[in-house]
């Protein structure tokens, strides 16, 4: 059977159009077919849950309670008692011509701190020389007078003149003799420098001269001010919704940051009556001992122990873990999983323990030894 060119044409573009429209009909009947697959979304994991292969090698530690007092800690600044101030002064004038001592030296009483070159002390020992010449005349002249009236050369009212101006000249050489003594000089020693010594031991905390300046007596600041510090204040801001936890008269524990590991006793000596309008804070000073380590402006930590009675999760200062400025303990999850909780550690007690003040309450389980968890999980 023979088919012309023309009907093989016909045929083909006859297959063509029903293959076309079996694909139209397919699209209808499944319209997922040509969908986008769906996305599957993974949580990340928590950051503070750690996994382990053998947790029973971590022994557990089930925190204790301990009954203690409410706590307020506050930062202070070391400051040197005010009693304790004491300013060295220059009466006589001058200028200074040497200096002995610098800011922050340690002197003793006594010591030598700067001379002063003093047209004062020159006047005064001027006057105390003529003052003594005039008395060794008036006591001549009395003398004399004595054996005149003696003799009735001269009468009572002249021998009672001439005693009356040798008790005036006693009197002169008396007050410039005082003179040159609060000046700062010596009727043994007559010299226009003036040694200004040290009136008390302690150590130079502010100094207002220098080589070849002046100084101008009592009108100009003081050369220098020595401070004892044998006994400093501490000098802290409390806001005014903690001054119920502060009460005058009692102790405090002082924590310095240069000697963090060392603790000292203080006792408040003053609350401020008036509040710092700008921040709400007031001043409450810590009287205390100086064991030799306190330095003027020294940053401390003084911690107040309030009356209300609280309870406090207790475990062994190694289930500690200190990092970034921060503590953490770790507690078992179960499923071999452990996880990391922040917490605010309190004071130390015997035995190596250290009370939580908050993040933990007793009872909770946590590992007896963080830093070797944490070593071990290489968190």
């Amino acid at each position: 059977m023979k088919i012309s060119r023309e009907g093989i044409g016909a045929m083909a573009v006859c297959c063509a159009l029903g293959a076309a429209l079996a694909g139209c009909g397919e699209a209808k009947s499944d319209p997922k077919a040509e969908a986008p697959p769906v996305s599957q979304v993974e949580k990340e994991a928590d950051a503070n849950i750690v996994k382990v292969d053998h947790p029973e090698q971590f022994p557990l530690f089930t925190a204790l309670e301990h009954a203690g007092r409410t706590e307020l800690q506050v930062t202070g600044v070391v400051n040197p008692d005010i009693s304790r101030n004491v300013p060295v002064i220059s009466i006589a004038t001058g200028r200074v011509v040497e200096i002995h001592a610098r800011l922050g030296d340690t002197v003793k009483k006594g010591q030598l701190l700067l001379r002063v070159q003093s047209s004062d002390l020159s006047g005064a020992f001027s006057d105390y020389r003529k003052a003594v010449a005039d008395e060794q005349l008036a006591r001549t002249q009395v003398e004399r007078s004595h054996l005149l009236y003696d003799k009735g050369a001269i009468s009572l009212n002249d021998l009672q003149v001439a005693q009356d101006t040798e008790d005036k000249a006693k009197v002169d050489v008396e007050n410039t003799t005082e003179r040159l003594r609060v000046l700062g000089g010596s009727v043994d020693h007559p010299t226009a420098i003036v040694d200004i010594r040290a009136p008390v031991s302690g150590v130079i905390t502010d100094q207002q001269v220098t080589n070849a300046a002046g100084v101008a007596g009592l009108g100009s600041p003081n050369p220098f001010t020595i401070s004892d510090l044998s006994s400093v204040w501490i000098l802290c801001d409390v806001y005014e919704n903690d001054l119920a936890s502060v009460h005058l008269g009692e102790t405090t524990e002082i924590r310095l940051n240069a000697y963090p590991d060392q603790v000292l006793t203080g006792k408040i000596g003053n609350i401020a009556p008036v509040l710092d309008p700008s921040i709400r804070t007031a001043k409450v000073r810590i009287e205390l001992k100086n064991p030799g380590m306190l330095r003027v402006g020294m940053f401390a930590t003084a911690t107040f122990h309030g009356q209300k009675k609280e309870s406090h999760a207790v475990i062994p200062a190694a289930a500690i873990l200190h990092l970034h400025d921060r503590d953490w303990v770790y507690l078992p999850a179960g499923d071999k999983k452990f996880r990391r909780l922040e917490v605010k550690a309190g004071g130390t007690l015997p035995d190596n323990m250290q009370e939580i003040a908050s993040g933990l309450r007793p009872g909770q389980q946590v590992v007896q030894n963080a830093l070797v968890f944490q070593n071990t999980v290489g968190q």
